[in-house]
């Protein structure tokens, strides 16, 4: 199992006005520890230690030194900003090897499966994470679904997927994961028939004429009542 250890401070001066402007501005991001049956704790982490776990990848352990006592910990959450991307706050999660937790790990395509070269068929990505359970130790960072032998007729559910030992699915075994479409048929509809067509067409002026002729008449008629 693979690990990443940073360094956190606990953080002071909460609710004063100006100190996370100060915290940021000396490059770490504000953030707070919670679970494993202990209090909650604001601290702060370096943006380049939050970065160095992020690349790791999704649920990746983070041996955290926090007043010279080392926890176990998760990533369960970072906020970024609206405009610069930049971290801003983070959630870490206690954890302990000898619980399982229930997590979601992102869902990799990987492949390309025959019908969309000889039918032009469309991959339909519809589910990217699913949510399972797993000791700490034994929780993947994502999962890799070969596609290639997919075919229009076959898609792929949440319970097709082939999970790592140890690890047990939450989501729907029936939620579709992928499957692949066929375009529309944009070809132009047929030209009318030639009796569609015929009716379709302008009144002649020597037809149009006959119904004004008949128009007046009805009108006359319709006056001397």
């Amino acid at each position: 199992m693979e690990k990443v250890s940073i360094k956190a401070d606990t953080r002071e001066g909460i609710g004063v006005k100006g100190t996370l402007s100060q915290i940021r501005a000396e490059k770490k991001v504000p953030a707070v520890v919670y679970g494993g049956h202990k209090e909650p704790v604001s601290i702060t982490v370096t943006v380049k230690d939050l970065e160095k776990i992020m690349k790791a990848g999704k649920n990746t352990v983070v041996e955290m030194n926090l007043g010279g006592a080392n926890e176990l910990v998760l990533v369960k959450e970072v906020q970024f900003h609206a405009v610069t991307d930049a971290p801003i706050h983070a959630d870490f999660q206690r954890v302990s090897m000898k619980d399982k937790m229930d997590v979601v790990v992102p869902l990799k395509l990987e492949g390309t499966p025959a019908d969309v070269a000889n039918y032009g068929a469309i991959i339909e990505h519809i589910l990217r994470e699913i949510e399972v359970r797993a000791l700490v130790s034994a929780i993947p960072h994502e999962i890799v679904l070969d596609i290639t032998p997919m075919t229009i007729n076959k898609g792929i559910l949440a319970g097709d997927i082939k999970l790592p030992q140890g690890v047990e699915l939450l989501t729907d075994k029936e939620a579709p994961v992928v499957h692949l479409a066929i375009p529309k048929d944009d070809t132009p509809a047929p030209a009318p028939a030639a009796a569609d067509a015929a009716a379709a067409q302008p009144e002649s002026s020597s037809t149009k004429g006959k119904k004004d002729e008949e128009g007046n008449l009805t009108k006359g008629t319709e006056a001397k009542k």
